[in-house]
């Protein structure tokens, strides 16, 4: 049912991309709760990768933001955001959703009308990938690809992340996207999640303007005995002071070591775990 799921969004991903979205078939997107879930989770795992700095609302560019799923997101987690996508229909639903983010009609490669250093970062789900067709003849994907970049990258403050999830259609692609990119002046790479799983494997292209950090680690499955790949880990270990809303309560253990944890999937430095993470010191006089 997943795999089946997952081919029906990339289907509607294929279509939406030769027709821009019209009213029906962005209703219908927009409505699809598995879809609705897949982009949410994608959403996440994009804003992870940014890797912005904690407790500090950011302003961000989403790009190919559709009915504004993924800006849900970003204003969920604190930040602002401003949204740019082709479709007038698809921005007709993130209207009448009344989503926090601001709205932009544009073509992503024809470039990104906002002023130098605007933004801290920026996300884009399954979208830069539709750049590398040619839907006119006067349509040249290396160059609206390299428009694309060069602006984005004007856009960005130094130092600020650029994240996409992308379905590439084969290798040329990615090397088409990603030297594009570098040429635009952009460092970083592809992080790829779950990358020995047919149906969870994702790509993350994740750029950094201005500095050359270190790339985030992808996503590795839990292989079980038989071979079968999982994304779920199951442990004896009771879940300690855990608040109504699911998350553990601030300056505990089980606090300390998820954030531990999400410093390394982005690629930062991070002590090793000990008998005394998170344990509380007596004060000193």
């Amino acid at each position: 049912i997943c795999a089946g799921v997952y081919h029906l969004y990339k289907c509607l991903l294929l279509f939406s991309h030769l027709q821009y979205y019209n009213e029906e078939e962005a209703k219908k997107y927009s409505q699809n709760s598995r879809i609705m879930e897949i982009q949410t989770q994608m959403s996440e795992r994009a804003v992870e990768l940014l890797s912005l700095p904690e407790d500090q609302a950011c302003y961000l560019l989403d790009v190919g933001c559709g009915s504004g799923l993924s800006g849900d997101h970003l204003s969920e987690v604190g930040h602002y955001w401003v949204g740019v996508d082709i479709s007038t229909a698809m921005l007709d639903v993130a209207l009448r959703r009344e989503v926090e983010g601001d709205l932009v009609l544009a073509d992503m490669g024809q470039g990104m009308p906002f002023r130098p250093g605007t933004f801290d970062g920026c996300v884009s789900i399954s979208a830069l990938q539709w750049l590398c067709n040619a839907d006119k003849k006067t349509h040249s994907p290396p160059k609206r690809l390299y428009r694309f970049f060069s602006s984005l990258y004007s856009t960005l403050a130094r130092g600020a992340r650029a994240v996409f999830q992308i379905y590439p259609e084969n290798s040329e692609q990615l090397e088409l996207i990603t030297a594009q990119a570098m040429k635009a002046g952009f460092t970083g790479g592809l992080v790829v999640d779950y990358p020995n799983s047919s149906k969870a494997k994702k790509f993350f292209l994740c750029l950094f303007a201005g500095v050359s950090g270190v790339l985030p680690k992808g996503l590795e499955s839990e292989v079980t005995g038989r071979g079968v790949s999982s994304q779920a880990q199951f442990t004896a270990q009771r879940s300690r002071f855990k608040n109504m809303r699911g998350k553990s309560v601030k300056k505990s253990k089980d606090w300390v070591v998820e954030k531990k944890e999400r410093r390394r999937r982005q690629g930062k430095d991070v002590r090793a775990d000990t008998k005394y993470t998170g344990r509380h010191r007596r004060p000193h006089f």
